[in-house]
């Protein structure tokens, strides 16, 4: 018997305060039981099932089988698997790319509201223009990150949008009549915009960290970089986010070549086209990842981070010392770790104990700029 309450978060990091599933989740389930008792194989789609708990519910609970789902981090699409297979149902579902393959013919569609409106634009305008013309949207999360705003973006790509009661501090959207853009039209998404500053073209979808834009905390890291590893011939733009800083690299120091990775496809795609917009592609590789785990050990040269201090909704320092301790594995002796971080964290002694010998080079009221140095 599946139970929601048998499901884990990892890879992904695993606290008392973390949950691998919520009410919202069985809510998002439950609304959508009666149509998920009539669906066809392969007619369903998930989004946005952090770590399994929409899929392996659907497909336990109502024998849905042929599910397609999508997740924009990498650590969920593993814990999925992972709880797939612990509930020998590894074999319900496929995992791809927020595309036409994901969507082509789906029926119902069950959604984890994203935290971000530009995210949920781009996913709601792919589901309008690749499902079925009687697609039904079931759109659940935790009420204290739900707005009115959640249901205007909806009502641009869906001619109708109904709410469901709230319970257990959740709620359920159901969008349906889908408002299916012209063949010739393009995609909303990705945005691109200029950074006069920088001189930078920047390519983002709407899931990618700080959108098209570059946010203070990378700004002030690049601002530093030019002294930093002046003999590398490589360098890992870490959880990469748009690519900002390794496409920077690229163009600042043109023997440079740079790896970036980062667990969110939305990152990875951002971060690929961003490099091609600036014409450095043939430098730059992206590569999606969970941290740094298709790195050898004591491979690298230096690395650039702008770690995040939350996992989804809640502030936590696990990601920044997953990826600090990352580092510290991959780095080469005498190789350095550039990062910026947020002032009040206090990083210094966690990167000194997980990296190296580590040095503020600059800080401001908001964040401080240290490099740390792997010893032999």
């Amino acid at each position: 018997m599946f139970e929601f309450e048998s499901l884990r978060r990892y890879p992904d990091v695993e606290a008392p305060n973390l949950f691998a599933s919520d009410a919202a989740d069985r809510l998002i389930i439950d609304e959508a039981g009666p149509a998920l008792l009539d669906a066809a194989p392969a007619s369903v789609v998930v989004i946005g099932d952090d770590y399994g708990a929409l899929t392996l519910g659907a497909a336990a609970l109502y024998d849905v089988t042929g599910i397609r789902t999508h997740q924009d981090d990498l650590t969920g699409e593993l814990a999925l698997a992972n709880n797939a297979a612990a509930a020998d149902l590894s074999d319900v579902y496929s995992s791809h790319a927020l595309d036409a393959e994901l969507l082509a013919g789906a029926s119902i569609v069950l959604l984890r509201l994203p935290r971000g409106l530009d995210a949920l634009d781009e996913i709601a305008e792919a589901i309008a223009r690749h499902a079925a013309p009687d697609v039904r949207v079931i759109a659940g999360g935790r009420l204290k990150h739900m707005t009115p705003t959640q249901n205007e973006v909806l009502l641009r790509r869906f001619g109708r949008v109904d709410v469901s009661l709230a319970r257990q501090k959740s709620r359920v959207l159901l969008a349906t009549e889908p408002r299916r853009p012209a063949a010739e039209a393009e995609p909303s998404w990705p945005r691109h915009s200029h950074d006069e500053a920088l001189g930078l073209e920047i390519v983002a979808h709407a899931a990618a960290f700080a959108g098209a834009s570059v946010d203070m905390g990378a700004r002030m890291l690049l601002g530093h970089l030019g002294t930093a590893a002046p003999d590398a011939g490589t360098v890992i733009d870490l959880g990469c986010g748009t690519g900002v800083l390794g496409t920077v690299l690229a163009l600042r120091r043109p023997g440079l070549s740079v790896l970036a990775t980062d667990q969110s496809a939305a990152a990875v795609a951002s971060a690929r086209e961003t490099a091609e917009a600036n014409g450095v592609g043939d430098r730059v590789t992206v590569v999606r990842d969970d941290g740094l785990s298709l790195q050898p050990d004591a491979s690298a040269e230096f690395i650039v981070l702008n770690p995040p201090f939350h996992i989804g909704a809640t502030v936590h320092t696990g990601t920044a010392m997953k990826l600090f301790a990352d580092s510290g594995r991959v780095l080469a002796p005498g190789g350095e770790l550039w990062t910026v971080w947020n002032t009040h964290l206090g990083y210094s002694s966690a990167l000194t104990r997980l990296v190296g010998p580590t040095r503020q080079v600059g800080r401001n009221d908001k964040f401080t700029v240290t490099v740390s140095t792997r010893l032999g």
